[in-house]
């Protein structure tokens, strides 16, 4: 192995997926009404998370990043080994887990001085920055070094794009997206909120009235951006995101495919995340959207 991937679980790949890929993945924080902290993917699944949001209407849990420890517990075991370690981080902007890394990189440093860890700020968020670590591992399944791998990532990042809805404007109003007049007005029509994630950034693309609407929304913004940028879709990895609601999310994915099925020649496979608690905080229980990276021209 040329050398070791580590992620935060913002990357929203599920743990038989990260362990298939040989990536270790450090877990964000996650607590409901001033309880205990827990580890996401650990000590509470993303259903459960989803489902607890769903069952406690009115409560907003929070996010805590990963510490300086969590990341030494993981960087340590391949220091010793002389192992080299890519670790690829939530976008700064979103973050500080990044900064976590980098001060446990120095601590690894000051024991194991010639310990080779290279942390790599994603750009990215949930579906993106999982087919990002994925895209870092199909390099190093490759041969490439790390050096090499590093190079050839950071010019995809400015690619990815995400157009998604969400059921609730609530927590987007609590995470300050939105004023509480608009949320209220807003979940009295009915009124779906478009959002696009794109140049690092989370930003408003308008609205749809009822869900179904919004959905279909979604989906007309996604084939409008790659027909008006010309993007061939050979080129690139496309990803869906769904939330709790999973028979909802089988009929969107369906409608997915019917829309794109002038593209089956280019698609390789449509790749399903959970969009796991760093986003869902923001977005409540049912996020749904479609993901577009560049792949890695190797």
């Amino acid at each position: 192995m040329k050398f070791q991937i580590v992620s935060d679980s913002s990357c929203d790949l599920p743990k038989e997926r990260a362990q298939e890929l040989g990536v270790d993945i450090v877990p964000f924080y996650v607590s409901f009404e001033e309880e205990n902290y827990m580890k996401e993917g650990v000590d509470i699944s993303v259903e459960d998370f989803y489902q607890m949001m769903a069952d406690r209407a009115g409560t907003f849990p929070k996010t805590s990043m990963p510490s300086v420890q969590d990341y030494v517990d993981v960087f340590e075991k391949y220091a010793k080994d002389g192992v080299p370690v890519l670790c690829i981080c939530l976008n700064a902007a979103f973050s500080g887990s990044i900064q976590s890394a980098m001060n446990a990189k120095n601590q690894i440093l000051e024991d194991y001085p010639e310990a080779q860890i290279e942390v790599v700020d994603s750009e990215e968020v949930t579906a993106l920055q999982g087919m990002f670590v994925e895209e870092a591992c199909r390099l190093r399944g490759a041969e490439l070094d790390m050096k090499e791998a590093v190079k050839l990532l950071e010019e995809i990042r400015p690619t990815g794009r995400i157009f998604f809805t969400t059921n609730d404007l609530d927590y987007l109003q609590h995470g300050g997206r939105i004023g509480r007049a608009a949320a209220t007005i807003g979940n009295v029509l009915k009124i779906k909120p478009m959002i696009e994630y794109v140049n690092k950034e989370l930003v408003s693309a308008g609205v749809s009235r009822g869900r179904k609407k919004s959905l279909q929304s979604v989906i007309d913004k996604a084939k409008a951006y790659i027909e008006a940028d010309h993007i061939d879709l050979k080129e690139y990895r496309i990803g869906l995101e769904c939330g709790l609601d999973k028979e909802e999310f089988g009929k969107f994915e369906e409608q997915v495919k019917a829309a794109f099925r002038d593209y089956e020649g280019e698609i390789k496979r449509f790749e399903v995340f959970h969009v796991g608690a760093t986003i869902g905080v923001h977005t409540g229980p049912y996020p749904t959207g479609i993901a577009l990276l560049k792949r890695c021209r190797y």
